[in-house]
């Protein structure tokens, strides 16, 4: 409270300098019934300073100079039209500078377009590498766990004080879940309670997973008041530094829980942002520290927050060249998608468990739905690439993927959530969980982003992707599970079959007696409806090192 208090006082002597009309309260001084100009300024300081302290207590902003350019230019114009004389001219000539300079920070977007573009670069690439079946690439929608949560509340204590907090996805202990923690639902619980409970978690890859409630003591809450609130808390020990995006919680290996803000610095008169590292804080004790982008602990996954990456998208995606340009010629920009979980973008994991967030960028032109490219950023350092997609071909956008999956359920009232981009068997493709009208998740879409007539859905992205092999096999796509894939033949006789009906279509999976196992589509093989034990037969497949391989041609012999 120290700082914020000299700092109130600091300004308000600043303040009670240009208000106070000197000349004329000197004047009074000599005249008896009027107040003396001690007693007068004393007065204006107190209620000035007072003025400050609630302005920055309340609103959290950083305690700079430059923050309170709009308390001077108020001051000032007050000055300037009490005072009489050579004060009135000086102190005019302050309201007119303070006025130029608040038009210089409320212009500075204006300017400093190229300075937002530089910082916000890319690493410009063509296609990501492709996934295969047996990664889990999607997971769980935000809104499906956010409601299996809140339908195990009772796990709470003293539940009718709490409600849940901001969801966020995480990987713990080398598995991805959801973490959500446990908030006041108000004034007077937060009064009587004065601590949360602790957190839930839930598996953001297993949709039948069940939420657990980790009982972790939280004091220093986004729902707690005056100086408990975090980010208050955050705020009365680094009054100086600038923050962009909300506090987030994040769970360490052995599930404590930390809260974390990122904090930065001005692209150029106070406008504009650059993530520079974050606060962390133990929401138990109240203890805060500070780390570099380089030195953030490894628990921590979202070091950069969501709100600062989507400021880094539309940096780029629209000030490719300058400000105006973006209002009114338009070329090059490419506008970033709306469509993400978290502040307009979906945080994923690669492969190696690291986590990106993702955004799709589309054509500023109305009524187009066609995919401009996509980027991800590392959710840990801001660094970020720029996709463009197989420059040949026009990939949908989110927007037409989401479209899609409308008119699909039309008569069941589904809806897409949390659309992603993904390379499937060399195919670009939007990978869509699938929602009804209550929020209970139904399948999995995937769709072809060069071509939206192939498609499938199932009830897990794995059995998803089974399907979507086979659709792109039917319309002509590839198959690719990796960059480099070698047609073959073999032939052998049949251990195991199992078939399942696809629509119009009957997909066959056989195991032969070499001990591999193949997928075949009766539209490709017409007779591959018959197989059976025991069959000898010829297959000419793909290999591409997945559990089922997928099979171009298959001849059954004496048949």
């Amino acid at each position: 409270m120290g700082n914020i208090l000299l700092f109130s006082v600091i300004v308000g002597l600043v303040m009670a300098l240009l208000v106070v009309p000197m000349a004329i309260m000197k004047k009074q001084d000599k005249k008896e019934g009027y107040p003396s100009f001690a007693a007068l300024f004393g007065a204006t300081l107190l209620i000035t300073t007072i003025i400050v302290f609630v302005f920055y207590y309340i609103t959290n902003l950083d305690q700079n100079f430059t923050s309170m350019w709009i308390l001077l230019i108020v001051a000032a114009g007050f000055g300037a039209t009490l005072a009489t004389g050579t004060e009135r001219k000086v102190k005019g000539s302050l309201f007119l500078g303070s006025l130029f300079v608040g038009a210089y920070f409320l212009t500075a977007f204006v300017f400093n377009a190229d300075e937002k573009y530089e910082s916000a670069k890319m690493d410009v690439k063509t296609e990501i590498e492709a996934f295969d079946e047996k990664e889990t690439p999607a997971s769980v929608p935000p809104q499906f766990a956010r409601n299996k949560m809140k339908k195990a509340f009772g796990q709470v204590p003293n539940t009718s004080y709490y409600e849940l907090g901001r969801l966020q996805i995480q990987k713990v202990n080398g598995e991805y879940v959801y973490i959500a923690p446990v908030e006041f639902s108000g004034f007077f619980k937060w009064f009587k309670g004065d601590e949360t409970p602790g957190y839930f978690t839930l598996s953001a890859t297993d949709s039948s997973a069940n939420p657990k409630f980790i009982k972790e003591e939280m004091v220093y809450t986004p729902s707690a008041f005056f100086n408990k609130k975090i980010e208050r808390h955050i705020r009365l020990n680094y009054p100086k530094q600038i923050f962009n995006g909300d506090v987030q919680l994040e769970i360490d290996d052995e599930g404590k829980p930390f809260y974390i803000r990122t904090y930065g610095e001005f692209i150029s008169a106070r406008n504009g942002f650059e993530a520079k590292g974050i606060v962390m804080v133990d929401p138990k004790s109240g203890d805060t520290k500070s780390y570099k982008i380089d030195d953030v602990p490894d628990f921590i996954d979202g070091a950069i927050s969501p709100e600062t990456v989507s400021l880094q998208n539309s940096y780029f995606g629209n000030y490719v060249q300058g400000f105006w340009n973006s209002r009114f010629g338009k070329s090059d920009v490419k506008l970033p998608s709306d469509e993400g979980t978290e502040a307009n973008v979906s945080p994923i994991f690669d492969e190696n468990g690291d986590m990106y967030y993702f955004t799709d960028f589309t054509s500023p032109k109305e009524g187009v739905d066609s995919m401009l490219g996509y980027s991800l950023t590392n959710s840990r350092t801001g660094e970020a690439t720029f996709y463009t997609g197989n420059l040949e071909e026009s990939y949908m956008d989110s927007q037409g993927a989401l479209q899609i999956i409308q008119k699909k359920f039309i008569e069941k009232k589904w809806d897409g959530e949390m659309p992603v981009l993904y390379n499937f068997y060399g195919e670009a493709s939007w990978l869509t969980p699938v929602l009804d009208a209550n929020g209970f998740l139904q399948n999995y879409f995937i769709v072809s982003a060069a071509n939206p007539e192939i498609s499938a859905y199932a009830n897990t992205p794995n059995q998803a992707l089974k399907q979507y092999k086979t659709a792109l096999q039917r319309g002509g796509g590839s198959v690719d599970g990796t960059s480099k894939v070698e047609e073959k033949q073999t032939n052998g006789t049949v251990i195991r079959v199992y078939k399942e009906k696809s629509g119009d279509y009957t997909v066959v999976s056989f195991l032969l007696d070499n001990g591999k196992n193949y997928i075949v589509s009766s539209e490709n093989s017409l007779l591959a409806i018959y197989l059976k034990e025991n069959d000898m037969v010829n297959v000419t497949y793909m290999d591409t090192g997945e559990e089922f391989l997928p099979v171009k041609e298959l001849t059954i012999e004496g048949l």
